[in-house]
C-alpha cells in the first residue's frame, strides 16, 4: 500500500472517529436547538420570540460538558437561570451609555467571581458573560423585557430537554469515548516510557512530555471516575457500569507502574551498556504493550476485535528465559543485573496482567456481582466541590486568581465598551465578545488564545471574502453558515484557531443573508478582534497579573505533602502486610494527583515571559525530583503488593522516618518557616546517606544457593534498599535545593 493510500485511509478513519465524537454530535444538538424556535419563530410571525428561546439555548450550551447526568443537568440549570437574570438586567443597558458602562463593569465582575467554585462554575459564569455581552446587540421590540427573560430562560430548558434526550438515545456514548481515549494515552504514556530506556541524550525532553501527559491523564481518571461513580441507574446496566469501573481501576494502576524502576535511571543505563541486548528486548516488549493499548482503543466497543496476546506472551516467555541464562552467571556484576532485569521484568508482567484483565472485562464475559467494587468506596476517590458561601469570601482577596481575573475582567471589558462607543465601531459589542472568548486567569492560555483568535479570525475573513465574490446566493449562504457553525463548535476545545475559522465563515455567511453589504461585515469583524485580542493581552500585563511564581511554592508543598502521606502508608503496609486499606489508595491517588498538578503549573510558568520565569530551572529540578520520587514510590508500592515479603526490619522504619523528616524539612523551607535551622541540618542528611546499607553483590556466595527463595529474597533486599537509598538521596536533594529559593 502506497504513502497516499496510507494517508487518505487515516483521513476517513479520522473523520468517521470525528463524526461519531461527543464534541460533534454536541454541536449538532446545539445547531438543532438554536435553529429550530428560530425557524419557528420567524415562519409563524414570532420571530422575537423564536430569537430569545435559541439565544437561551445558545448561552446553556458551554455548560454542558463530560460528567455525571446529575452535575450536567445542574449545570445546565443554573446556567438558564443566571442567564435568565443577565438578560433581564440586561434590557435596560440601552437607556444610558453610562449607566450600562457602570453595569457591565459591576455584573461582568460578579459573573466572573463564580469561577470561584472550580472548573463547571467557570463555564456557567462564561455563559452569564455571554449573556450580559449580547445584550448590547439585541433588544426586544415588541416583548417586555420580563416575557424576553423568561422565554431565555425557557430557551435553556429547552436545550437541557434535547440533552436529556440524546443522553437517552445513547447513554453510553460519553462514556464510551473518554474510556477508550484514556486507554490509547495510557499506551501512548507507555511507548514514551520505553523510549527512555535507551534515548540517554533526548531523555530531559522526553521527561518534559512525559510530566505533560501524565498530568492530563490524570484529569480524565478524574472526569471517568465523576461519570462512572454518580451515574444513575440508566446510564446502562450495573454490569456495564461495573466492568468499566473495573477497566478504570486497571488504568489507574497502569499509570502508577509505567513510572515505576527498580533502580534510578544511572544504575539502569549502567546495567543496559554492559548487556545491551536486553536494551532492545524490554524496549520492544513495552511498545508491544503500547500498541495492543492503542489497538483496543481504536478498535472501540467490537469485542470480537480485540487483539490476541499470544505474540506478546511469546515475548515474555523469551525475555524471561535470557533473564534466567543471565542469573546462571556466576559472576557478581551479572547476579546484579539478573535481580535488576529480574524486578524490571516483573514490573511488565505486572502490566501484561493489566492489559489481558482490560481485554477480559471489555470482552462479552459476564463479571460476577462480587467483582465490583462498593460505590461507597469508591465516592471516597471523588473530589467534591464545596458550595458553601465561604468559598466565595475566601476569594475576595487580591491574594486570589480568580479576584484578580475577575477584576481585570471587567476593567477589560469597561475599556473596550469605551472605546468602541467613542470610535463609533459597527458592531462594538464584537469587541466585548472577543474579550470574554480570550481572556483567562493564566498568561500563557490569554497569549495563545490571542493569536489564534486573531490568525483565525484573518484567514477565516480571507476565505469569506473568496467565497462571496464566487458566490451570490442565501441559499449557499444559509447552508455553509450551518455546516461551519457546526465544525466551529466541534473543534473548539480541540483547535481553537480552527474554531475561530469557521465562527469568522459561519458569521459573515450569516451577515450575508441579512444585509448585501457583507465586505463591510468583515473589514469590521477582523478589526473588532483585533482591538479585543490586544485589549485581552494587555489587560492581563498590566491589571493585577497572576504569575505562576507567585504560587508555584504552593504546588510543590502540595506534591511534596501527598508523596510523604503516602510514603507512609506504605510503610505502614510493608509492617502489618494484610490487605490493601481504601486510605493507601487515597493517598496514591492524592500523590499522582498532586504531582500532576505540578507539572501543569511548572508548564503554565514556561509560557510566561522570561522577566516572570523566577528560579525556572530550580523549579524544573523540583518538579523533576518530585516526579522521580513518585516513581520510587510507586517501585516500593507495586512490589509490596504482589509478593510475600519477609518481616520490615527497624532499619527500613529507621531510614522510612528519615525521608519524612526531610520531606517535613521541606515543606518549613518552602512555607519560610526556621529556614536557617533546616540548612544547618543539611550536614548530618549527607553523613546519615553515607550509613545507608545497600545491596552488595559482590558479598553474595552464588555457589552456596541457587534455590527461588534465595534468589527471590536477594531481589527484595535489592530492590527495597536501592529505593531507600535513592528516595533518601531525593528527598536530601530536594532539601538543598528548596533551600536556595
Amino acid at each position: 500500500m502506497s504513502k497516499i493510500q496510507v494517508y487518505i485511509l487515516d483521513t476517513i478513519k479520522s473523520l468517521i472517529q470525528f463524526l461519531g465524537s461527543t464534541n460533534f454530535t454536541k454541536s449538532v444538538l446545539t445547531v438543532i436547538a438554536v435553529v429550530t424556535p428560530l425557524a419557528i419563530g420567524i415562519s409563524t410571525g414570532y420571530a422575537e420570540i423564536g430569537v430569545a428561546i435559541c439565544f437561551g439555548a445558545f448561552w446553556c450550551n458551554p455548560s454542558d460538558v463530560h460528567g455525571s447526568l446529575k452535575h450536567k443537568v445542574y449545570g445546565i440549570l443554573f446556567s438558564a437561570a443566571l442567564v435568565m437574570v443577565v438578560s433581564f438586567i440586561g434590557g435596560y443597558l440601552h437607556f444610558s451609555p453610562w449607566l450600562s458602562l457602570v453595569i457591565l463593569g459591576v455584573v461582568s465582575f460578579e459573573i466572573s467571581m463564580i469561577s470561584s467554585y472550580g472548573f463547571r462554575a467557570s463555564l456557567i459564569s462564561f455563559s452569564g458573560l455571554l449573556a450580559l455581552v449580547i445584550s448590547f446587540a439585541h433588544t426586544p421590540d415588541q416583548l417586555k423585557i420580563y416575557e424576553y427573560s423568561l422565554l431565555v430562560g425557557l430557551g435553556g430548558m429547552w436545550y437541557l430537554a434535547l440533552s436529556l434526550l440524546w443522553f437517552k438515545i445513547n447513554p453510553k456514548g460519553q462514556t464510551e469515548e473518554i474510556l477508550y481515549e484514556t486507554i490509547g494515552r495510557t499506551g501512548k504514556l507507555m511507548k514514551k516510557r520505553g523510549k527512555l530506556i535507551s534515548e540517554l541524550s533526548n531523555r530531559k525532553k522526553l521527561l518534559k512530555s512525559l510530566f505533560l501527559m501524565q498530568s492530563e491523564l490524570t484529569e480524565q481518571h478524574d472526569t471517568l471516575r465523576e461519570i462512572l461513580i454518580l451515574s444513575r441507574k440508566n446510564s446502562g446496566s450495573s454490569v456495564y457500569n461495573g466492568k468499566r469501573v473495573l477497566v478504570l481501576a486497571q488504568l489507574i494502576e497502569m499509570l502508577e507502574t509505567a513510572g515505576a524502576n527498580p533502580v534510578n535511571y544511572t544504575k539502569m543505563d549502567k546495567q543496559f551498556q554492559a548487556h545491551p541486548e536486553f536494551t532492545a528486548l524490554f524496549q520492544n516488549l513495552i511498545f508491544e504493550m503500547a500498541e495492543q493499548l492503542q489497538m483496543i482503543a481504536a478498535i472501540g466497543n467490537k469485542p470480537k476485535k480485540i487483539p490476541k496476546h499470544n505474540h506478546l506472551k511469546d515475548r515474555f516467555d523469551d525475555l524471561a528465559l535470557k533473564i534466567q541464562e543471565l542469573g546462571k552467571v556466576k559472576d557478581a556484576k551479572s547476579y546484579e543485573a539478573f535481580i535488576m532485569f529480574q524486578n524490571f521484568l516483573e514490573y511488565q508482567e505486572k502490566q501484561f496482567d493489566k492489559i489481558k484483565r482490560i481485554k477480559w472485562l471489555l470482552s462479552d464475559h459476564d463479571v460476577a456481582s462480587e467483582e465490583f467494587i462498593d460505590k461507597e468506596i469508591l465516592k471516597r476517590f471523588l473530589i467534591s466541590q464545596d458550595y458553601s458561601p465561604g468559598i466565595l469570601l475566601r476569594n475576595l482577596s487580591f491574594r486570589s486568581t480568580i479576584f484578580r481575573h475577575s477584576l481585570r475582567m471587567s476593567i477589560t471589558l469597561m475599556i473596550g465598551f469605551v472605546l468602541g462607543n467613542l470610535f463609533a465601531f459597527q458592531n462594538a459589542y464584537w469587541i466585548l465578545l472577543t474579550i470574554i472568548l480570550i481572556m483567562r486567569p493564566n498568561y500563557g492560555l490569554t497569549k495563545t488564545r490571542s493569536k489564534d483568535r486573531t490568525v483565525g479570525t484573518i484567514i477565516g475573513g480571507l476565505i469569506a471574502t473568496v467565497i462571496v465574490f464566487l458566490v451570490q446566493d442565501v441559499y449557499v449562504y444559509a447552508t455553509l453558515a450551518l455546516i461551519s457553525f457546526v465544525i466551529a463548535l466541534s473543534m473548539l476545545q480541540k483547535n481553537y484557531k480552527l474554531s475561530a475559522i469557521y465562527v469568522t465563515l459561519s458569521i459573515v455567511f450569516i451577515y450575508g443573508i441579512l444585509q448585501p453589504d457583507v465586505m463591510t461585515v468583515i473589514q469590521y469583524r477582523i478589526l473588532d478582534t483585533l482591538l479585543g485580542a490586544a485589549l485581552s493581552y494587555l489587560g492581563f500585563l498590566f491589571l493585577w497579573p497572576s504569575w505562576s511564581f507567585q504560587e508555584i511554592r504552593k504546588d510543590v508543598a502540595k506534591s511534596v505533602a501527598a508523596n510523604s502521606t503516602y510514603l507512609k502508608e506504605i510503610s505502614d503496609f510493608y509492617v502489618h502486610k494484610g490487605t490493601v486499606p481504601t486510605s493507601y489508595r487515597l493517598a496514591r491517588k492524592s500523590a499522582f494527583l498532586e504531582t500532576s498538578n505540578l507539572s501543569s503549573a511548572f508548564q503554565r510558568m514556561t509560557q510566561e515571559p522570561h522577566s516572570k520565569q523566577k528560579n525556572l530551572n530550580k523549579i524544573y529540578e523540583l518538579v523533576e525530583l518530585n516526579h522521580n520520587f513518585l516513581s520510587a514510590l510507586a517501585s516500593l508500592s507495586i512490589y509490596i503488593q504482589h509478593h510475600t515479603t519477609t518481616e520490615a526490619s527497624e532499619r527500613f522504619n529507621d531510614i522510612t522516618s528519615k525521608i519524612i523528616e526531610n520531606l517535613s524539612s521541606v515543606l518549613k523551607m518552602l512555607s519560610a518557616v526556621s529556614e536557617n535551622s533546616e540548612k544547618m541540618n543539611l550536614d548530618e542528611v549527607i553523613s546519615f546517606q553515607k550509613q545507608l546499607p545497600k545491596f552488595q553483590s559482590e558479598q553474595v556466595n552464588l555457589s552456596s544457593n541457587d534455590t527461588h527463595e534465595f534468589k527471590r529474597n536477594h531481589q527484595e533486599e535489592q530492590l527495597i534498599w536501592e529505593q531507600l537509598r535513592w528516595l533518601y538521596s531525593l528527598s536530601a536533594n530536594m532539601m538543598k535545593l528548596t533551600s536556595t529559593l
